[in-house]
């Protein structure tokens, strides 16, 4: 039987790392030749680049696999190629449970993951391609990945496990990259690693976030930075002055506190103190005037009783973050915590998740309202019907709310208008072009205290 020329489609499942992988990997296989393609059915080869961080991903990464062996059953696919966490994480265990798979890819080294696929295909590594990336976000901004890997104990996370220690990518990289993605008309970078604020630390026994701020900001086309995944923990403060006095960097910081009762957080070995958490949090929101705060919240801890959940619920309703996000508590094995009777029902976790999110409701409700009659500078991702849909420095892309503006005229994907906003809605606000008079003054939106 004759061989097809390789169709590759790759399929990315999980967080925003995976898909800086992903991208890098199709970078490589176009450069070499190889067709990539979106439709499944037009391709005789498969790539899953997995996640396996908590129960219901790895399920999702499994059903995935499946279903690619169940094509290859019927014919029509060849191969299937399996990398990512989960395979990290369970690669003999997979090659015995589902032997369909042609090769599964356990390294935690990505470098050396990606040259173990490119050898699959007969191909080899090109070198001239460092920072080359097949963006697979809309063109106008990209998630750039400084670390990989993870140093931080925390007792429910398998990451570590999965990702190996944290190692920092190179300023010089990062920069090359930035600079790459600049030149295919991004505009706004957001940096992402399991821990952003540890980056240098592994280089010069500092660290130095601030400085890869700072470098990216250089860029002369980018107008925007925005920041993930920043540890509490030990968080550099020199990074507070950054965004403070960056107008490049948004007033934005995501910042996952997972909790705020002491028992739990010595339990979850997060290596800060409720006292110390709530200084760290009051000192980022009263420096950086406008800063939106997001956090990661964790419900249904094995050690959390009601009483610390109690305690969250509190916190949350006083703080008032300005984006949240809550996950129960997975059991995953090989972690500290997993050795804690897992005794909270998955019935009590539920209930706990959405009561948390319900007052988050309330409160982004109140915040949205008060947004009524501002300017925003918001950057247009698309069009969908009668409304562009784009976001202000208060949000990120896919997990923040956005912003609906009414427009007679033609606005462009991936650019910038100053935006009046008119309603709202719990999760969203509503708004137009402002008047000529008002163009301009979006950063006294920015500089208001929430």
């Amino acid at each position: 039987m004759k061989v097809k020329k390789d169709k590759v489609k790759i399929i990315t499942l999980g967080c925003s790392k995976n898909l800086v992988d992903s991208e890098f990997i199709m970078a490589q296989l176009k450069s070499n030749d190889i067709e990539l393609v979106e439709d499944e059915n037009e391709c005789n080869t498969v790539i899953i680049n997995t996640c396996g961080f908590i129960d219901i991903a790895k399920q999702e990464s499994i059903d995935t696999i499946l279903k690619s062996v169940e094509q290859k059953k019927k014919g029509k696919i060849q191969k299937i190629f399996v990398a990512g966490c989960l395979s990290d994480r369970y690669k003999s265990e997979l090659e015995k449970e589902i032997p369909e798979v042609n090769k599964y890819f356990g390294a935690t080294d990505k470098k050396q993951t990606l040259l173990e696929i490119l050898k699959s295909f007969g191909v080899d590594y090109k070198k001239n391609l460092v920072g080359e990336r097949m963006l697979t976000t809309p063109s106008h901004y990209a998630y750039l990945k400084i670390s990989d890997g993870c140093d931080n104990p925390c007792s429910f996370c398998a990451i570590p496990i999965m990702r190996g220690k944290h190692k920092s990518k190179e300023l010089k990289d990062i920069l090359i990259e930035a600079q790459k993605l600049a030149s295919k008309g991004v505009r706004e970078i957001i940096l992402i690693g399991q821990d952003t604020t540890y980056w240098g630390l592994d280089l010069d026994k500092k660290r130095e976030l601030s400085n890869v701020l700072t470098g990216i900001s250089e860029i002369t086309d980018i107008e925007w930075i925005r920041l993930m995944y920043a540890y509490p923990s030990r968080f550099p403060p020199d990074v507070i002055n950054a965004i403070k006095d960056n107008e490049k960097i948004c007033n934005y910081i995501d910042i996952p506190i997972q909790h705020i009762s002491d028992k739990v957080l010595k339990s979850m070995r997060r290596g800060i103190t409720k006292r110390n958490l709530i200084a760290l949090l009051e000192k980022i929101r009263n420096e950086i005037p406008g800063i939106a705060v997001r956090t990661t919240l964790m419900v249904g801890y094995p050690d959390e009783t009601e009483k610390d959940f109690q305690e969250l619920m509190d916190f949350t309703k006083e703080f008032k973050f300005d984006r949240l996000g809550v996950f129960t508590y997975s059991n995953e094995e090989g972690t500290t915590a997993s050795v804690l009777p897992d005794r909270i029902p998955k019935k009590e976790k539920m209930l706990r998740q959405k009561l948390i999110l319900e007052a988050q409701r309330v409160i982004s409700v109140e915040k949205n309202a008060n947004s009524i009659d501002k300017i925003y500078k918001v950057l247009i991702d698309r069009k969908e019907e009668d409304y562009y849909i784009g976001r202000t420095y208060k949000d990120a892309p896919e997990i923040d709310q956005e912003v609906y503006v009414t427009n007679n005229k033609t606005l462009e994907i991936g650019k910038f208008y100053d935006v009046i906003i008119y309603d709202y809605e719990e999760f969203d606000l509503f708004g137009e072009l402002a008047g000529e008079q008002k163009m301009g003054n979006w950063k006294m939106v920015r500089a208001k205290k929430i």
